[in-house]
């Protein structure tokens, strides 16, 4: 297959894969209150629901990324496109909540395999002069889950079950696989004869989940253990990476680039504040709102219509003015949001809650 017959198939390959992920995380947040009832699920076991796949997904996207480059992307964009697509059909059956949120990781790890490669694999297949308006399809792809799974997710949760979430998503995650295998193998994958740095993967591992786990496990004394734990195997990692030749994250990208580290620390921190609310949400609008699931999912996809609407414009205007100013705003309004929602009670009007999400939609995408 020639290289200019091949781009179709890796732009439609890696869209779908940047539809599917967040169009799963997205829909099953509706679903949770649902999948609660099935198995029994008290809140904290709920939300592992949630955080397993992005916390499998986060202690495997590095080294995955890294791996991608010594031995090749297509190999872990169709390996990991097949875990997802198997996993999510697995847990259709799933008996108990503990091989549910196990299957969830295998999610994760296999997200991990696709987002990891799916963006590289576009921007070595295309010419430079069209990069910019083929990671825009891209991007689009990724707001468009994100905007269509609430509402999806809870026609799908209502009418048919929430099994149907997953099983919607593994024939996804068959789709992306598909085009996949028609993609031609790389002629040299970018570090073939780079050194994947294995004790570094699981320091990594390991601090991201004591740090992740410890949390939840709070005040216990053992969550502060795992607390210490992940910030001791952070400083290994951390020490060990600046002294490796082929590091798994070049650790002074950070050290050297004060705005790079600071608006990665911005997006840390924004993210940490903004991801619980959808799921809180879902909760707050089935349980004390007595709100159907797809009554829930208009609901919580007015924050990410507000993304996809506002995004473009929030782009034209850092062309203009100052990035930085623009963020600034966004968080702010992300501040008022989050805020906003202190207040809401059993007597809430939904009017109200649209409105805080408005507003959480139009900060997040001035700060993105």
């Amino acid at each position: 297959m020639t290289m200019k017959r091949k781009l179709p198939i890796v732009l439609l390959a890696t869209t779908i894969s940047s539809f599917t992920t967040p169009f799963m995380g997205s829909s099953v947040n509706v679903a949770l209150p649902m999948i609660a009832r099935d198995f029994s699920m008290n809140a904290l076991s709920l939300s592992w629901v949630a955080s397993s796949f992005l916390l499998a997904a986060a202690i495997m996207l590095v080294p995955m990324g890294r791996l991608a480059d010594i031995y090749g992307r297509k190999i872990f964009f169709l390996g990991g496109s097949l875990i997802f697509a198997l996993s999510s059909f697995l847990c259709i059956g799933a008996a108990t909540e503990s091989v549910f949120i196990a299957l969830r990781v295998f999610q994760g790890i296999g997200g991990a395999m696709i987002f990891s490669t799916g963006t590289a694999m576009l921007i070595s297949a295309y010419p430079e002069n069209v990069r910019g308006k083929i990671l825009g399809i891209n991007i689009a792809a990724v707001y468009i889950g994100l905007t269509c799974g609430p509402f999806i997710g809870g026609f799908l949760t209502e009418h048919l079950g929430w099994k149907t979430i997953f099983i919607f998503n593994a024939l996804l995650g068959l789709s992306a696989a598909l085009f996949a295998a028609f993609i031609p193998k790389e002629e040299r994958p970018a570090a073939k004869a780079e050194e994947f740095d294995l004790t570094g993967s699981f320091l990594y591992a390991i601090a991201l989940f004591a740090l992740m786990y410890g949390f939840s496990q709070l005040p216990s004394v053992a969550g502060g253990a795992l607390i210490v734990i992940g910030m001791i195997c952070f400083i290994f990692f951390i020490r060990r990476q600046l002294k490796k030749p082929f590091p798994l994250l070049n650790i002074h990208l950070f050290m050297d680039n004060r705005i790079f580290a600071f608006s990665n620390l911005a997006a840390l921190i924004n993210y940490c504040a903004t991801f619980a609310v959808t799921f809180l949400l879902s909760l707050y609008l089935q349980h004390v709102k007595m709100m159907t699931p797809s009554q829930t999912g208009i609901v919580l996809v007015i924050e990410p219509l507000m993304q996809a609407v506002f995004s473009p414009l929030a782009g034209r205007l850092s062309d203009r003015y100052e990035p930085r100013i623009i963020s600034s705003i966004g968080m702010a309004m992300t501040v008022i949001g989050l805020f906003a929602l202190i207040f809401i009670a059993a007597g809430t009007s939904i009017h109200y809650i649209l409105m805080c999400l408005v507003l959480l939609g139009i900060g997040f995408a001035f700060f993105s």
